[in-house]
């Protein structure tokens, strides 16, 4: 039996970047992962955008840890090498009515500290985005893009750099408080792990109950993309987004460039029971035309093709609009700390997370 710091549960980077922090603090570190590969489920199944930290309440740890998490991002990209672009956002308004809510967003955007905040017009729209819609915009000129799979193996390469180990096709199935910490059973060893850190994504919830922590629940969120031809990708240079969705579930369809000059159409929003189905019954590529449209009027029914899909770990129910991260200690079980429902800005956050849940410790 093996006997460890700190055993983190996924290998997301929620879990990477939770791991490499407390490595290197100095902590004893081991990261189990269910999947052959680091980061095959949320982490790499988004849109890859950094974003600047507008979209969440004042005062939140989504709000918080996107702002400081964004910026730490931008470096850890530069100094390893992952593929990104700081290429700003605009947020349009189709007419009158939503000029006040870019005012609000960009007065909610300010209270949470992100910089640069503008409101422009159709004129500047056009300077940056010739072929968008809208009769004005909020620029945001902090938000970008990063290849999320890099980014990926970047934290797992840092984590085994600074002496973490990475046990990829380790499921946990099982464990025990013991007078020494919790005791975790694998198919293939035990750990006695003196901390446990619940990073498992869509899966967080029934791991803490595994651990014999505190009840809440996952509520799965299927986010699906459709992608411009190749041949019209050239329409969108940065990222093109409508005022948020007023159920609070996702920001709208929007168009995103990718750092491989792909250009993404998406996420949808449909919630379901399962936290595996990424296929079934998809949204056609026409499906997505018309919220393209509102933004990009030049697009045509062939300009469109099926893309990617992910899910989103919600803590929030559809009936609700809004819950935040939950980052802290398990409030039954001592022994374990939580990195739980991290959707969206999770991954702009991960470095900030990381940081955050190392102190818990």
């Amino acid at each position: 039996m093996e006997t460890i710091d700190v055993v983190v549960v996924g290998g997301g980077v929620t879990g990477l970047a939770s791991a490499a922090a407390l490595a290197g603090g100095g902590r004893e570190v081991c990261v189990l992962e269910r999947h052959p590969r680091p980061g095959m489920d949320t982490s790499t199944r988004n849109s890859g955008v950094i974003h600047a930290g507008l979209h969440y309440p004042a005062g939140s740890l989504k709000a918080r840890l996107c702002v400081e998490g964004a910026r730490e991002l931008y470096a850890f990209c530069a100094r390893h090498g992952v593929p990104h672009a700081r290429c700003g956002k605009l947020i349009v308004a189709l007419d009158v009515p939503d000029v006040a809510g870019l005012e609000r967003l960009k007065a909610q955007g300010e209270a949470n500290g992100v910089e640069g905040l503008e409101i422009i017009d159709a004129a500047g729209i056009r300077r940056r985005e010739p072929h968008a819609a809208g009769i004005a915009a909020l620029f945001s000129p902090a938000t970008g893009v990063v290849e999320p799979e890099t980014l990926v193996h970047a934290l797992a390469y840092v984590l085994e750099q600074s002496g973490g180990y990475f046990l990829t096709g380790t499921r946990l199935e099982g464990a025990d408080l013991t007078a020494g910490g919790m005791l975790l059973r694998t198919e293939r060893e035990s750990i006695l792990a003196r901390t446990v850190v619940n990073a498992a994504g869509l899966f967080a919830d029934q791991v803490s109950a595994m651990l014999g922590g505190e009840s809440f629940t996952i509520h799965p969120c299927r986010g699906e993309y459709a992608e411009l031809a190749p041949s019209r990708t050239h329409l969108v240079n940065a990222l093109v987004y409508p005022l948020p969705n007023a159920s609070g579930h996702g920001l709208g369809v929007h168009l995103t460039r990718t750092t491989r000059g792909t250009v993404l159409v998406g996420p949808t929003v449909r919630h379901q029971d399962s936290r595996h189905d990424y296929e079934s019954n998809r949204l056609a590529p026409a499906g997505f035309l018309e919220p393209a449209r509102r933004l990009l009027p030049e697009l045509g029914s062939g300009d469109l093709r099926l893309g990617g899909s992910g899910i989103r770990p919600n803590l929030n129910p559809p009936e609700e609009p809004f819950a935040d991260f939950l980052i802290r200690r398990d409030r039954r079980n001592p022994r374990v700390v939580h990195a739980a429902g991290i959707n969206s800005p999770g991954l702009t956050s991960c470095l900030a997370i990381g940081r955050l849940v190392a102190s818990l410790l």
